[in-house]
């Protein structure tokens, strides 16, 4: 390949990034990316004199910095001054209509997200500098860790040079997944996506942020763009054009108007996909802010109005000990019901007993709640003043509530673990991670179903579904399942047995291993045998495994009862080697396929990259050139239109059997 050819490389790659991240589209699979990543690294390797400014390899992060330098920005990062309610909004308008009395005033009114204020700086349209606010006139410079935000253009569509303002922040879900990892790994979880925002930002390693799911939102420009437009609404629309995230105003000339926007904001809030603390107003036109002006740290033409918390009171009823799949317990609130945000609240997380203490929590205490980012409802503080004379305060037990075996705290966790290995709370857990759509993908077998298994005795582990077939008489007899619902269920466990080794390391419910951690373990040792021996170290050299990780999966597989787990799933014909050498097999190199009607097996986006690296090509139309027509339950006139053509047909099921995964 030739310089111009890496540079179109490097040019397609950044259109699909931007599409994925910015847009919310995806133009091609995931396997396709990947393979185009791949030679990208290739070429750049091969060629390091090559290796562009803009190239999406700049996102993974550099050596780690010994310290932030200290940034002066080219212009003062103002705050905003704030307003607590329709009266303060209507005083802000007024201010303005009195020194541009001839106006006809827009303003634009969009959401304050709760993150990090920064300010990128673009040279010739390429990123060259990022700083944080600092206090408005010096900031850090965050440039390496900002360019592993994948929302961040590293070049923009003109060669333009301009600087932008913008708030990175943790989305709500990622923040979410990334508590309960640490909760299941008995860490302290992290407090709320804000913190959490600012903390991965301010990481003197680039690499540890490239790890966190972060993204960016931009709302205000300084330099080209806005010498070009004349209202803050176009500005917006010229640096979407160019590469930008940005924020969704709604123009309003009104309180009114105004008001009915924020209102409707608040009964939104909670199904948004990001924290936002508030809404920004601002003078649409530009000309009309240079008219007015700014203060010493806050400009006249823009205001913040912040929602108020969301809190309420209610008691603490009792408070009980949940088992997770990993052993940690954790306390919980049982509440006097109570409604917050717009739900129900009966129930809140305590976390751990250091939270517990560190509030001085006690049963019957009244308490004051919140939705921690307007998802978890947490216990924001005790009301000591309303305490009783018999409030009880609470310890975790040294017995595990469920089993009652032992209860131990290892050095530097906050988590306290069940230590019996056969707990039933744990192993239900378990059971039910093992699974799950992103594990085993077994389906049918719910929650309800586990238990009905359990309670049996049917099974005691994961390793005991695989025998569930020899019940198959006394399971019909169940209540509510009947013939077909059990023989749909023991087809699901019987086509799990063919799941590559990666979705089986995702099963096991390893601490600190999820499902990027699982694939990389499976391509490296290509079996599950080879990963139980390998020594701590030869672990770390996998790509993402970390000496905790390493150490983490070393101690489950030199626990006995997991061993025998896993024997129990060999002898019953689980598959616990990676099935990507079988992939790359070439089978359907050549072949059209359309996949069509409820696929159960794999996601529609996961069967095309099957049959991408088999060598095969998906379409989304049925024609004589097409070569199957792969359908599952649903379909409908396209394998109508196949069987008319006479394309030949398959189920999903048939399918996967004869590519052999």
């Amino acid at each position: 390949m030739d310089l111009m050819a890496y540079r179109e490389l490097v040019e397609t790659l950044n259109i699909y990034s931007r599409a994925y991240y910015v847009h919310d589209e995806s133009p091609i699979s995931d396997s396709e990316y990947d393979t185009l990543y791949a030679q990208l690294i290739g070429i750049e390797t091969a060629h390091p004199e090559w290796t562009a400014e803009d190239s999406l390899s700049r996102r993974v992060g550099g050596k780690p910095l010994e310290n932030f330098k200290q940034i002066r920005h080219s212009e003062k990062l103002l705050s905003l001054d704030n307003a607590f309610s329709i009266e303060d909004i209507e005083g802000f308008m007024q201010r303005i209509k009195k020194e541009l009395p001839e106006e006809t005033l827009v303003f634009s009114v969009e959401p304050k997200i709760d993150g990090l204020t920064v300010a990128l700086t673009y040279k010739e349209g390429i990123l060259f500098q990022a700083a944080t606010r600092g206090d408005g006139e010096v900031g850090e410079d965050v440039t390496d860790n900002v360019k592993t935000i994948r929302s961040v253009p590293l070049k923009l569509s003109q060669p333009l040079d301009l600087q932008v303002r913008g708030e990175v922040f943790m989305p709500r879900e990622a923040f979410a997944k990334l508590n309960e990892i640490q909760e299941e790994s008995g860490l302290q979880r992290y407090a709320n996506p804000r913190n959490l925002a600012a903390g991965s930002l301010r990481q003197l390693d680039s690499k540890v942020t490239a790890k966190r799911p972060l993204s960016i939102y931009i709302f205000d420009v300084i330099g080209d763009v806005k010498e070009r437009v004349t209202t803050h609404s176009e500005s917006l629309k010229t640096l979407e054009s160019l590469g930008f995230k940005v924020v969704k105003p709604t123009l309003c000339q009104s309180a009114q108007e105004i008001l009915d926007v924020l209102e409707k904001t608040k009964l939104m809030r909670s199904d948004m996909t990001y924290d936002i603390d508030g809404m920004v107003i601002k003078v649409n036109d530009f000309g009309s802010r240079k008219t007015l002006g700014v203060k010493t740290k806050s400009p006249k033409w823009a205001v913040a109005y912040k929602f108020p918390a969301e809190e309420q009171m209610t008691e603490i009823i009792d408070i009980t000990v949940h088992v997770g799949r990993t052993g940690v317990l954790t306390p919980r609130a049982e509440l006097v019901p109570v409604e917050v945000a717009g739900s129900l609240i009966a129930r809140a997380t305590l976390h751990n007993q250091d939270y517990i203490l560190e509030k001085d929590i006690c049963i019957g205490d009244t308490v004051v709640i919140q939705k921690a980012g307007d998802v978890i409802p947490a216990v924001v503080r005790v009301l000591k003043e309303r305490r009783k004379p018999n409030s009880v305060p609470f310890l975790i037990p040294e017995n595990c509530p469920v089993c009652e075996a032992k209860t131990m705290r290892n050095a530097g966790e906050v988590a306290i673990r069940c230590t019996n290995p056969w707990c039933p709370a744990k192993n239900r857990r378990s059971i039910i991670h093992f699974c799950s759509k992103a594990a085993m993908n077994i389906d049918g077998l719910g929650e309800g179903i586990v238990d009905i298994l359990i309670e049996n005795k049917w099974i005691k582990d994961s390793g005991d579904l695989y025998t569930l077939a020899e019940s198959e008489e006394k399971l019909k007899r169940v209540e509510g399942l009947g013939d077909k619902s059990v023989k749909n269920i023991l087809a699901a466990i019987e086509l799990s047995k063919s799941n590559d080794l990666k979705r089986l390391l995702t099963g096991l419910g390893i601490p600190f291993i999820g499902e990027k951690a699982a694939q990389n373990l499976a391509r490296k040792f290509k079996n599950m045998e080879a990963i139980a021996c390998a020594s701590q170290l030869d672990l770390t050299e996998t790509e993402e495994i970390g000496d905790k990780m390493a150490e983490s999966i070393h101690i489950y597989f030199a626990n006995p009862h997991h061993r025998q787990m896993i024997q129990k799933m060999k002898d019953a014909g689980v598959n616990t080697v990676s099935l990507e050498e079988n992939l790359e097999s070439g089978l359907l190199k050549g072949l059209t396929i359309v996949l069509t009607g409820s696929l159960e097996r794999f996601t529609r986006d996961e069967a095309e990259t099957i049959i991408d690296k088999m060598g095969g090509k998906t379409s989304g139309s049925v024609s004589k050139k097409t070569s199957y027509v792969v359908y599952g339950t649903g379909a409908g006139s396209k394998l109508q239109k196949a069987i008319d053509l006479g394309v030949k047909t398959m189920t999903e099921e048939a399918f996967y059997h004869w590519i052999g995964v």
